[in-house]
């Protein structure tokens, strides 16, 4: 038996910010839109080689069981970035910095060999989720 991760999400706050981050600046294919206006729009992004592993962008505190405070503590979290993180790989470090730099996303941390083994930079997306990307070895 084999356990892949197949899908993973994140909340956004800007569907159209967050499908250019990831499809026009990372690279990562849009394989599903659903819903509509600014509330309560759904995308699925993935990267073109792995047709099995996504990202579900969803709006945040959507889920009707969620109270109102619950909700304004979500968003919250959102604002200050500490909700969502996502830790992404990448054979050429540097480049996709560069990429990502230059598209003027939020630079949380430049490449870094870090003490633990692993060379990284991170970024914050439009809403706020913290995208760390390795460098693969």
């Amino acid at each position: 038996m084999t356990i892949t991760i197949h899908y993973t999400f994140l909340p956004h706050t800007d569907a159209d910010a967050a499908l250019a981050f990831y499809r026009d600046t990372l690279g990562f294919e849009l394989r599903n839109d659903v819903g509509g206006g600014t509330t309560m729009r759904w995308l699925t992004v993935g990267p073109p080689e792995q047709p099995e592993t996504g990202i579900v962008l969803h709006p945040p505190a959507a889920d009707p069981g969620i109270t109102d405070d619950e909700r304004r503590t979500i968003l919250e979290l959102i604002a200050k970035g500490t909700y969502g993180a996502l830790t992404l790989a990448t054979d050429d470090l540097d480049a996709l910095f560069d990429r990502l730099q230059a598209s003027g996303a939020d630079v949380v941390q430049e490449p870094t060999e870090q003490p633990y083994g692993v060379r990284d930079c991170a970024f914050r997306d439009p809403t706020g989720n913290l995208i760390r990307i390795n460098e693969r070895r």
